[in-house]
């Protein structure tokens, strides 16, 4: 089977994972995000590419993924800087003012923020994006994993900017 090659475009959109605690969903977001050429992965600390469960996930992705580092205590910083930047943040996660993700569209500069697991995005936070984004579910959970919703958000976006 002959190797597709990697497209050269760059997708202009963050995924900031600073919240996110577990190395396994970490690993996951990072192989999601290189998988799907994004500008960046932020995390708390880059030490947790040394960990065995992230690696696992990553699969050696963490090579090739850019990732930057925000350690949560200075999410509340980080988020005026990237819109200073130019980039819109919009947090993901179940909420009242949310917009459903199929009628959302991204602007190109884009980062979304991911919400630690069980206790998801204090609403502090929330109140800095730009917005609020939520992937609808019909099932009798009213959560999916962080890694699984960050990969579908992240999907959504590529699908709007891709030829």
């Amino acid at each position: 089977m002959d190797e597709q090659p990697r497209s050269p475009d760059q997708h202009t959109l963050t995924l900031c994972a600073s919240l996110v605690q577990n190395p396994m969903n970490l690993g996951a977001l990072c192989r999601t995000a290189e998988a799907f050429n994004l500008q960046q992965l932020v995390v708390s600390s880059l030490q947790i590419t040394a960990n065995r469960e992230f690696r696992k996930l990553a699969v050696s992705t963490q090579i090739w993924q850019p990732l930057a580092e925000c350690p949560a205590e200075q999410l509340a910083a980080w988020i005026p800087q990237q819109q200073f930047n130019g980039v819109a943040v919009f947090a993901l996660a179940r909420h009242s003012e949310a917009v459903l993700l199929p009628k959302f569209r991204f602007p190109k500069q884009s980062a979304l923020l991911l919400g630690r697991e069980l206790t998801g995005i204090p609403e502090a936070l929330i109140h800095q994006c730009d917005g609020v984004i939520e992937i609808p579910q019909f099932g009798h959970v009213e959560s999916l994993n962080v890694g699984t919703a960050g990969a579908i958000a992240a999907y959504a976006y590529v699908c709007q900017y891709s030829v």
